[in-house]
C-alpha cells in the first residue's frame, strides 16, 4: 500500500477550496447560502481522537509486542491494514472537507460579517478546517506507526555481495 503524501492532500485541500469559494459567491448570489451546520466540526473532532486512540493503541502493542512483554496481545497484519485504511480514507475524505469549508469560511469572511449568522457560520467553518487538519495528522500518525520497515532491495542486496 502506497503510503499518503502531504503534498496530494495540500492539492486536494486547495482544489476543494477554490471551487467551493466560487460555488459559494455564485451560489449567494442567486440566493442564501447554506449554511455550514454546527456538527461539521465536532464529527470531524471526533474522528480525529478515534484515529489517535487507535495509534497510540496499535503503537503501545507493538512495543510489547518488540520487547517481548510476556502476555503481549499482538498485533494481527489484517487490523493492521484496516487501520491503515481508514486512516488514508479518513484523512483524503477530511482534506476535501476541509477543502470545502475553508472555501466558504474565505467567502463568509470577504463578505458582510456584521451579519451575526454569518459570523457564527464563518466560526464552524474554521473549526471545520481545524477539525479537518487534526484529521489529518492523526491519519498521518497512524500510518507513521504502522509503517513497516523498508525492505532490503534485491538488486542492492547483490550489489554489497
Amino acid at each position: 500500500m502506497k503510503q499518503l503524501r502531504p503534498a496530494v492532500l495540500a492539492g486536494i485541500f486547495l482544489v476543494a477550496g477554490v471551487l467551493s469559494w466560487a460555488g459559494a459567491r455564485l451560489w449567494d448570489s442567486y440566493g442564501s447560502l447554506p449554511g455550514v451546520p454546527l456538527a461539521a466540526p465536532i464529527v470531524l473532532g471526533v474522528i480525529a481522537v478515534v484515529l489517535l486512540a487507535t495509534a497510540l493503541s496499535l503503537r503501545a502493542r507493538l512495543k510489547a509486542q518488540r520487547e517481548r512483554v510476556p502476555g503481549a496481545k499482538g498485533v494481527e497484519p489484517l487490523m493492521a491494514a484496516r487501520a491503515v485504511v481508514f486512516g488514508q480514507a479518513s484523512a483524503l475524505v477530511a482534506a476535501l472537507v476541509a477543502g470545502a469549508y475553508g472555501g466558504v469560511g474565505v467567502f463568509l469572511l470577504t463578505t458582510a460579517l456584521d451579519v451575526p449568522a454569518r459570523r457564527d457560520q464563518a466560526w464552524y467553518a474554521g473549526f471545520s478546517v481545524l477539525a479537518g487538519a487534526a484529521v489529518i495528522a492523526a491519519a498521518l500518525f497512524l500510518e507513521h506507526v504502522l509503517k513497516l520497515p523498508d525492505d532490503e532491495d534485491p538488486a542492492k542486496a547483490t550489489a554489497k555481495a
